[in-house]
């Protein structure tokens, strides 16, 4: 009997929204984006740190964070926003809406894409985003529809934008932000009963999703205190998110800083899964033909080792985004089909010709 009751409580408890990874055991939840979920191996174990290096306006960056939130309102997981530069009203009234008609969507990305895709590419492996033993995981999303609002309001939304004014006398933190929003994750985990020592009747996930973190609105009076203050705050942050049901998603805008001291390095470090969007806007890759159908590239910095001896391996790190009217896609860049005007082109028919006008014939020719 003690060893079936032992059996019980080590069970993976059912979370809607959720699934178990077929490769190290652990709880996944489902990023929003379905590609994004197949890059980086199935989705985001509970109790792991998403860290975005955001391109250089961070409007990619903030789209992901908005199909983060927009997951967990359609799984029904409570959510811990926090943004000091954006107003989270303004966040929650761009939250897209979910796709119902799934059927027909998938119809119309695979026609799209046989259209646009040489034929040489078109056995790869597709996206896998169907229910996987009877749960449901991860949704498509319509970025040109809001969510409706009656379904925002009835989500469970803890909103975090406006920190202490005071600061404690024993605080680690300059910046008592930093040391508030620590607090306000803290109380929120209690109360939820998210850690997994509390025993509450019905399990789910908090998801945490903290916008630009380490923007101009995070600085302290000198830069080598803003550093440290961040690196404190992740340290915390992390310790409290290993002992509880719940995941985040971070976006930090990195080309802000000076990276004397390896910053970046170390906040990857401090995080499970890195990466870092790079758009074309501005660039010279945005002229450049290889690059026209995508809007940027997705660098792939870190991936954790949970549970086995070595991370997860993507198929591909030549990694690319582009944000159509609709959705965000994340694709393996692919050498594109052979122009119709290239100079090779014209040097294969030159050398072509050559050969048939030579009085030789060649023994090939019918």
């Amino acid at each position: 009997m003690a060893l079936e009751s032992s059996k019980s409580k080590s069970r993976i408890p059912y979370i809607p929204g959720t699934k178990p990874s077929i490769k190290n055991a652990q709880l996944l939840v489902s990023t929003g984006i379905p590609s994004l979920d197949y890059t980086i191996g199935g989705g985001l174990p509970i109790g792991s740190i998403f860290l975005i290096e955001e391109d250089i306006y961070g409007t990619y960056a903030h789209a992901m964070q908005k199909y983060f939130i927009a997951e967990g309102i359609v799984s029904s997981h409570p959510l811990l926003i926090a943004s000091q530069d954006t107003e989270i009203t303004t966040l929650l009234s761009e939250i897209p809406a979910p796709i119902t008609d799934t059927a027909s969507e998938l119809n119309v990305q695979s026609m799209d894409d046989r259209m646009k895709i040489a034929w040489r590419y078109q056995n790869l492996r597709t996206v896998d985003s169907s229910p996987m033993g009877g749960r449901i995981f991860g949704h498509f999303y319509d970025l040109t529809k809001s969510m409706d609002k009656k379904v925002i309001d009835n989500a469970n939304i803890t909103q975090w934008d406006k920190p202490m004014k005071n600061i404690m006398k024993n605080s680690v933190f300059e910046n008592p932000a930093y040391e508030d929003l620590l607090k306000t994750v803290a109380k929120t985990l209690k109360s939820g009963m998210f850690f997994t020592s509390d025993e509450p009747d019905k399990r789910n996930v908090l998801r945490i999703s903290i916008n630009s973190l380490g923007s101009r609105m995070w600085f302290c009076d000198s830069e080598e205190s803003t550093h440290a203050d961040m690196f404190k705050f992740l340290y915390c942050f992390r310790a409290l998110l290993r002992n509880s049901f719940a995941v985040a998603f971070i976006s930090c805008p990195t080309q802000n800083f000076d990276n004397y001291d390896n910053m970046v390095e170390r906040l990857e470090h401090l995080s499970d899964f890195a990466i870092r969007l790079e758009s074309f806007a501005g660039s010279s890759k945005e002229t450049n033909p290889l690059f026209k159908d995508y809007h940027g590239l997705l660098h792939i910095k870190k991936l954790p080792a949970l549970n086995i001896l070595a991370p997860h391996t993507p198929e591909s790190r030549d990694l690319v985004f582009k944000l159509r009217r609709k959705k965000l896609l994340i694709e393996i860049l692919h050498l594109p089909p052979e122009f119709g005007d290239t100079t090779q082109r014209e040097q294969d028919e030159m050398s072509t010709s050559g050969c048939l006008t030579s009085g030789k014939k060649n023994l090939l020719e019918f």
